[in-house]
Parts: C-alpha cells; sequence; structure tokens
C-alpha cells in the first residue's frame, strides 16, 4: 500500500493511517475489513453529491436531479474515478481475490472508493470529505450536461421502445474471451421489429450491454 500515492490522489493526509488501511481492505483480506466504512462513505458520497448539484442546476427540477445523482453515484462511475488514480493497485485482498483480478473488478473497486470516502470522513471530517470528492468528481460535474438526466443506455433505449409500443431489446451473450482476471464479454442487442442488431464489448456483461444499447441508441435516435 502506497499511502503517499493515496493522499495525493485523495488530496487528504490521514492522521490515522489504520483508518485508510481498514478502508482499502477486502472483506477477503481479514477480519478488519471496509464494508461499514463503505457503508458510511456511500452516504456522505449521496449527501455531497446532492449539494453540488442543488447548487448548479438552480432550475432543474427534483426527479431529474434524483437521476442525475444516480448516475454520478452509480458502481460504473465510481469504478473509473477509482481506476483513474490506480485504487486497485493498492487495494489487500485475499489470495482468491488477487488470483481472480478483483483488483480489478468495478464492484470491488466502486466499495473501496466508497470506504475511502468515509476514512477521510472518521479522519478529517465532513468539509475535508467533501472537498475530497469534489476534486476526484470535477470533470463529472464539469461535463454534466443537466439537459440529460443521467439515464445509462439500456434505461433511454427502454423507455424510447416503451414509448413506441415496441417490444423490449433482447440482449444475448455471445462471446467471453481472455483470462478470468482479465476477460472480455461481448453481448448482441436486438430490436427485431426495427430490423437492429448491435455488439457491445466490455470486461463485464453489464457494461457490454450498456455499449451494445448505445449502438442502438444511435440507430434509433432515442435520447
Amino acid at each position: 500500500m502506497n499511502v503517499p500515492s493515496i493522499e495525493q490522489a485523495v488530496g487528504y493526509v490521514f492522521r490515522n493511517r489504520d483508518i485508510l488501511a481498514q478502508a482499502l481492505t477486502h472483506r477477503s483480506f481479514g477480519a478488519s475489513h471496509n464494508e461499514r466504512l463503505e457503508f458510511l462513505g456511500d452516504s456522505v458520497l449521496n449527501c455531497v453529491i446532492a449539494q453540488a448539484l442543488y447548487e448548479r442546476f438552480a432550475e432543474v427540477r427534483e426527479g431529474d436531479l434524483s437521476r442525475l445523482r444516480a448516475n454520478l453515484v452509480r458502481q460504473e462511475t465510481l469504478a473509473e474515478i477509482a481506476q483513474r488514480f490506480g485504487l486497485g493497485e493498492q487495494l489487500r485482498l485475499g489470495e482468491g481475490e488477487l488470483k481472480s483480478g478483483g483488483f480489478r473488478r468495478p464492484s470491488i473497486l466502486a466499495d473501496a472508493l466508497e470506504a475511502l470516502f468515509g476514512a477521510v470522513f472518521i479522519d478529517g471530517g465532513f468539509e475535508r470529505t467533501r472537498q475530497t470528492i469534489l476534486q476526484l468528481y470535477e470533470p463529472f460535474l464539469t461535463n454534466l450536461d443537466p439537459l440529460h438526466t443521467g439515464k445509462d443506455a439500456k434505461t433511454a433505449l427502454q423507455e424510447f421502445l416503451q414509448g413506441r409500443r415496441l417490444a423490449l431489446p433482447q440482449y444475448q451473450l455471445r462471446a467471453t474471451r481472455g483470462e478470468a482476471h482479465a476477460q472480455e464479454f461481448e453481448v448482441e442487442c436486438l430490436i427485431p421489429e426495427l430490423g437492429i442488431a448491435t455488439t457491445g464489448r466490455g470486461p463485464s456483461r453489464r457494461a457490454a450491454e450498456q455499449e451494445a444499447a448505445r449502438h442502438a441508441i444511435e440507430q434509433t435516435g432515442a435520447k
């Protein structure tokens, strides 16, 4: 665990580095793991993002603010942020998780980042945690379009089809490639009534489905 690297990435120097170590410890490693910190960090994250959206978008309705927040705090966004500063390489994982590539798994990365937020909150308080979260989320908040309410591609495609009384898309797993620790999934999205068949690839089946849905959206014009 490279403590200075982590502290530099989050913009915070821990007074109690034991809490940092706990935040980076998966339950497969030992009894003192990060699940309680994850619970705390998730709550603080939702509060900070909600406040940021409330202050930035005064004219956006409550329902749309909720969808924007959900998009920002979902697993995929958290995992992407964690990957950007190499959080996975700093995690303490059990032997089984190490062998299976757990340090790349989106769910483990997302949980660890939330636990890290929880650790900053315990060690430094709400304001320091808010600064850390906003620093890491800055690229996402800067580029956020309030007119696009954060619906993911699968949801947007589903709503487009439902609005036209068409059957929902079918997602079929076509291939799984690579070793267990670095697999790539290939999924096909089928909309027979529109003659659409698109393909998506990603490190998880869910990610591949989202990519396939995005390609389908491009063909339908769904927003």
